[in-house]
């Protein structure tokens, strides 16, 4: 069975971090596709090695991605 999840995808320095916020994994990379793809490893880890239970405790089954704006001074 598959599951559509999400990547938040950032720079940070000189390569890029992601997050998958349905099950809080993170992983990094020197390129967006390298990073994303090592996302993919570490969730696709996690799911083979974390129990049911904590799989359930994580998982979130609505994520919204928005942004907003706030005034800088």
């Amino acid at each position: 069975m598959n599951r559509r999840l999400t990547a938040i995808v950032e720079r940070e320095g000189d390569g890029y971090v992601a997050l998958c916020p349905e099950l809080d994994v993170a992983s990094q990379g020197a390129t967006v596709a390298e990073t994303r793809d090592n996302l993919i490893e570490a969730v696709t880890l996690f799911l083979k090695t974390a129990s049911v239970e904590e799989v359930d405790k994580r998982l979130t089954e609505e994520v919204l991605i928005t942004n907003f704006e706030v005034a800088v001074c």
